[in-house]
């Protein structure tokens, strides 16, 4: 087994698009790194440079120690699990799992050995004699896994696995998957759209956008300290609130104005943001996860310079929670980053231009079972103010103790600037 090293990896096609930048990325030996990001951004790109399936433009990529920039890749020693499954229908599921095994004429009694322990791993001893088409979704994504397995790699590559599957069934997978990455130890990449995916399997979790890694962290750092805008708004379902606010100094605190409301900011928020004094008077990007919002009625111990105060347009009830859609009279952030999170989801229609917009923003909150709020009611909206985030509204950076970049550069100016 190995690990797998990006070093300013990239990848140009022939009409110059370009697809992958500069990637760095060290994946340690035995770690589960998902990459993560919305469609189009050049994970699965990268996925298939270590797979030797798309030519590395620049830059070196390592396996274990080798560089394999212009190894072949049937002699990677990697195993990749599909979408597709790729399964041969004619082929029964023993068979299908020793395929790679004969091709690589490793002998009888050893393919038969690997088979049925892996067959037993994934609980598929007993449908050994049968073929594809006899087999649920499920197991066939197992006899896919059993497939790569056998192979003992030096790593697995899998390309979003299980979005063929049903929803309940892709749960149940997640936590199999992970399970067994953790049994054998194998250093795994995982590609995925779907970002619940991504933070219950990953140890790690690298999040792309345009062809650019934004940051690589733990899942839970990743929902806690998002590095930007595009990173905080991706990460979580449902998505981050996001509305503007200006940062004032207030009783010798900071307040966010949202609108016609005070946010009187938590300690914490503020000692995380040093950086936070510098953009006293400046409007900035709050953003409000929807577990930090509940209603009032349910936190009678959260004073009113904490609150929100808005009309229930949807009231989705779970049982366990209540997910309460309420417009609060703020202006909506609107940036770039904001914009293709929007198109990701096919909701960009919805989305006002750069500095225009109403002066209502529709928030998300999960309120308990509890609470007896109805469409068309006025609700207050208790905010845990202790897990806020602020973001440049400039640059999309997140504020913690970087100096805000002076007005009127744009994240597209600095990049630019800096390829200039």
């Amino acid at each position: 087994m190995g690990g797998v090293t990006f070093e300013g990896v990239g990848k140009v096609y022939a009409d110059g698009t370009r697809a992958v930048s500069g990637m760095d990325l060290e994946i340690p030996d035995g770690e589960f790194m998902v990459l993560v990001g919305p469609s189009g951004c050049g994970k699965t790109t990268a996925l298939r440079m270590v797979a030797g399936l798309e030519e590395i433009s620049e830059g070196v990529l390592r396996i274990g120690e080798r560089v394999v920039n212009r190894v072949p890749a049937r002699d990677r020693d990697i195993a990749m699990v599909f979408q597709s499954y790729a399964l041969y229908p004619h082929l029964t599921v023993y068979d299908n799992i020793a395929f790679g095994l004969r091709l690589r004429k490793t002998p009888k009694d050893e393919t038969d050995q690997r088979v049925r322990e892996a067959a037993e791993i994934l609980g598929l001893s007993a449908l050994l004699d049968r073929k594809p088409r006899a087999l649920s979704g499920g197991q066939r994504q197992r006899v896919a896994m059993g497939r790569a397995i056998v192979r003992q790699p030096q790593a697995f590559l899998m390309d979003e696995p299980l979005s063929n599957l049903d929803a309940k069934l892709r749960v149940h997978m997640r936590a199999e998957i992970a399970e067994l990455q953790n049994e054998l130890g194998v250093t795994t990449i995982y590609v995925t759209h779907d970002q619940v995916e991504a933070m219950t399997m990953g140890d790690r979790v690298a999040v792309m956008r345009k062809g650019t890694l934004q940051q690589v962290a733990p899942p839970q750092e990743l929902y806690e300290r998002p590095v930007n805008l595009f990173v905080g708004g991706f990460i979580g379902s449902p998505a981050m609130n996001m509305v503007e606010a200006t940062v004032e100094r207030r009783n010798g605190g900071f307040t966010a104005l949202v609108g016609r409301h005070e946010l009187a900011l938590g300690e914490r928020v503020v000692s995380m943001r040093p950086a936070l004094e510098s953009y006293v008077g400046r409007t900035v990007v709050l953003g409000i996860r929807p577990e930090s919002l509940e209603d009032a009625a349910l936190a009678p111990e959260v004073s009113p310079d904490r609150q929100l105060k808005g009309v229930v347009v949807l009231r989705e009830p779970l049982g366990s929670e209540i997910v309460a859609h309420f417009d609060v009279d703020a202006r909506p952030a609107v940036t770039e980053d904001i914009r293709e999170l929007a198109r990701d989801v096919g909701q960009e229609a919805g989305v006002p231009s750069v500095g225009e917009g109403p002066e209502k923003t529709t928030m998300v909150g999960r309120f308990g079972p509890r609470s007896r709020v109805h469409n068309g009611d006025v609700v207050n909206v208790a905010v845990d103010t202790g897990s806020v985030h602020l973001f440049d509204a400039e640059t999309g950076d997140a504020i913690y103790a970087q100096e805000p970049a002076s007005a009127g550069t744009t994240r597209i100016q600095q990049r630019e600037g800096a390829e200039a």
